[in-house]
């Protein structure tokens, strides 16, 4: 059925549950998994304060922080004997590259957490799990 698996992650818990899941299913089906974090860019002016404070930290807490998530992913899929592989990505539009990394890298289902944002703040944010939805033609599982 599904051949190989895109895990798009964040440290969320949200994202975490998704990745359980995804493992779990490639475990059950034989496939394979990309398991992917997408950072947005830091800001210009972060650098600029940094740079006067003679420090740089953030970059390093941000590079931190992703290897994290990826390894945290990538043990579970150790675990379970799912192959894995995994990419680091840096966009501002996370949903972008989610879409045309799945696409280049011939996923046949994207997994996902949603953090379940509803009325105002879903109008006024978005929703990167809502965007993927929209502008793929690849299967989508949304975990809550």
């Amino acid at each position: 059925m599904f051949k190989h698996i895109l895990i798009a992650t964040d440290g969320s818990d949200a994202s975490t549950r998704a990745a359980d899941q995804a493992i779990g299913l490639a475990a059950q089906l034989g496939s394979k998994v990309l398991v992917l974090c997408v950072e947005p860019p830091t800001p210009a002016f972060v650098y600029i304060a940094e740079a006067i404070q003679g420090a740089d930290a953030l970059p390093a807490a941000t590079a931190k922080r992703t290897q994290g998530c990826l390894s945290d992913v990538c043990a579970k899929a150790q675990a379970a004997g799912v192959p894995f592989s995994s990419q680091t990505v840096i966009d501002s539009r996370p949903y972008c590259e989610i879409v045309s990394i799945a696409a280049r890298e011939h996923c046949d289902l994207i997994v996902m957490g949603s953090h379940g944002t509803r009325g105002l703040d879903r109008l006024l944010l978005g929703s990167e799990t809502h965007k993927v939805l929209l502008s793929t033609d690849i299967s989508v599982l949304v975990c809550h």
